[in-house]
This record gives C-alpha cells, sequence and structure tokens, in this order.
C-alpha cells in the first residue's frame, strides 16, 4: 500500500497535540514490537512540542488534517559533547524527533519527510543534515542508509547505544 495525497508542510502551534500524540504512539509501538528501551520512557508532552515548533523547524506529513508523521529540523546540537566522524562543516542541521505512525510505516510517509527536510535544511543554509539511530533493531539505521545517510559513528551515549549519520547538502 502506498501513502495517498500527503502535504509535508511547517507545523503551527495547533499541531502540537497531534504531534506529541504521535510522538507517544510511537513509542509505545516500539515498547510492544521490541521491549522496553529507552524510547520506552518518552515524556512527550504539547508543551515541549510547542517549544519545538517555535524555537526550530518541524514539519509535518499531513492528509485530510491528521498529522501522521513528523520531524524536527535544528541548528542546535542535541548532544553534549562531540561525535567523532561528522564531516566539519559551518552550518550542520540537526535531525531529530522523527516519527511516523506505526499504522502508516512503509508507505513511504518517512521518505517524503526527508525529501523535504534536505530542501528545508538547504533554505536554512545547512550544509549537512546529522541524525542519529537506535543501534538496534528498534532503530532506523536500514532505512537511513537507503534514504542516502552515510554512518560516520556509532557509540554509546549516555547508556544508549547509537549509530550517527549524515548527508552532505549542495553538492548534489
Amino acid at each position: 500500500m502506498t501513502a495517498g495525497p500527503i502535504a509535508i508542510e511547517a507545523a503551527t502551534l495547533a499541531d502540537a497535540p497531534m504531534i506529541t500524540e504521535l510522538r507517544l504512539g510511537a513509542a509505545r509501538d516500539l515498547t510492544t514490537r521490541f521491549g522496553s528501551g529507552t524510547w520506552s520512557f518518552a515524556a512527550e508532552s504539547e508543551f515541549g512540542v510547542r517549544n519545538d515548533i517555535t524555537y526550530s523547524l518541524v514539519l509535518v506529513a499531513r492528509d485530510e488534517g491528521r498529522v501522521l508523521g513528523s520531524l524536527k529540523l535544528s541548528t542546535q546540537s542535541p548532544y553534549l559533547r562531540q561525535i567523532a566522524g561528522f564531516t566539519p562543516v559551518d552550518r550542520p542541521i540537526y535531525l531529530t524527533a522523527m516519527a511516523v505512525t506505526p499504522r502508516r510505516q512503509r508507505q513511504g510517509i518517512g521518505r517524503r519527510l526527508l525529501e523535504e527536510a534536505r530542501l528545508a535544511a538547504v533554505e536554512l543554509c545547512g550544509q549537512a543534515i546529522r541524525l542519529d539511530s537506535y543501534d538496534s533493531p528498534s532503530g532506523a539505521a536500514e532505512f537511513y542508509q537507503k534514504a542516502g545517510f552515510r554512518e560516520v559513528a556509532r557509540g554509546d551515549y549516555n547508556g544508549t547505544p547509537l549509530v550517527w549519520f549524515e548527508t552532505m547538502l549542495g553538492a548534489e
């Protein structure tokens, strides 16, 4: 099954409740499928999502008004330390909080979100998009690799095994 006419656009504050539920639903689904993990302790709140929308660029995939997927782009690193392996650039863009409603996964929505994220990152004068994925069966490493992201490092970050990825912008 493929996704229908999905619109990808910047989130508004009115989307905060749906994005909050999307993120929490994705975390619950990971717990159901893979057992307890870092995702099981997701503490998303509408306040936090509103903050994301206010201070970052949050993109949503929407079908008939319903938010089916979302991601966040920011110029602020989510990491408390440097991650070795990233290509040195003056303006990296960090992609975090990507989620697609579980019943609509594997229908191209995530891929469409990433395509729009690339365009938006260029508009933000970004030179690279950086992100991480769980280094476990619950992670999305294969998805990011298929979407053109290059693995740059693996390691433990605050007790969570992660894989870091990047894709360069503007050289295409």
